[in-house]
């Protein structure tokens, strides 16, 4: 006795169904995501939110292509990566440079020395620099924020590995202005002569608005005779 109303029910229900999957097949074609694996894949294969956003994405759906087994993997608040993306050696500096990226950050001391792999430091976090205007950035595990009065900028700038990083020269004057071992400095300038990466000039030049102490160990470094 209650067919009619069963079968109400059900078209009723199915109709919905049909007018969601249509929501969001509209929504996913409005969605570049060649775009946005294009992003990602400039970035070791992560992306952020706002970037997806950006790309069309809506959040819903965003989370909806994070869940198990999903094309996307969920790194951090905020934060994904492409799920069948190769692993690079560096991705744990990419992690930590994309959140702060709208606040100007770059990789730099000694974990832009790691990037262009000099010398033999091993940071135990990743250090950024951001404009002394953007200091108030909240904490971080693994991450060093340094704020600077003359942030990095034009030529100091370069890309390695889908990241904003100090040149050559920065990298080595501010790693031996924040503490690293003058030996360490000493061996990534001589590699990165070497390697065409810097020349002596622009060493010099770096180094001349900083404390005596670190011009004296470039200049130092630069006229020790390597073998």
């Amino acid at each position: 006795m209650c067919e009619g109303s069963d079968v109400s029910v059900v078209a009723s229900l199915r109709e919905q169904c049909v007018r969601r999957l249509g929501g969001i097949l509209t929504l996913m074609s409005d969605v570049d995501h060649d775009g946005l694996y294009r992003v990602a894949e400039s970035q070791a294969g992560y992306f952020t939110a706002g970037q997806a956003v950006a790309a069309g994405m809506d959040r819903a759906t965003l989370r909806h292509h994070a869940r198990l087994g999903g094309r996307y993997e969920r790194a951090r608040r905020g934060l994904y990566r492409l799920r069948h993306f190769p692993s690079s050696r560096f991705e744990h500096v990419v992690v930590a440079w994309l959140p702060l990226r709208g606040a100007g950050a770059v990789v730099s001391h000694e974990s832009a020395l790691e990037l262009y792999d000099l010398a033999d430091v091993i940071p135990d976090a990743v250090h950024v620099s951001v404009p002394r205007a953007k200091r108030g950035q909240r904490a971080r595990n693994g991450v060093r924020i340094h704020s600077m009065e003359r942030p990095p900028a034009g030529a100091e700038v370069r890309s390695v590995a889908g990241v904003a990083v100090t040149s050559p020269e920065r990298a080595i004057v501010d790693a031996l202005e924040g503490g690293v071992q003058p030996e360490q400095v000493d061996l990534a300038i001589a590699q990165a002569i070497e390697r065409g990466l810097t020349t002596p000039r622009r060493l010099r030049a770096a180094s001349a608005g900083r404390s005596g102490r670190v011009r004296s160990l470039v200049n130092g470094a630069l006229d020790r005779p390597h073998s």
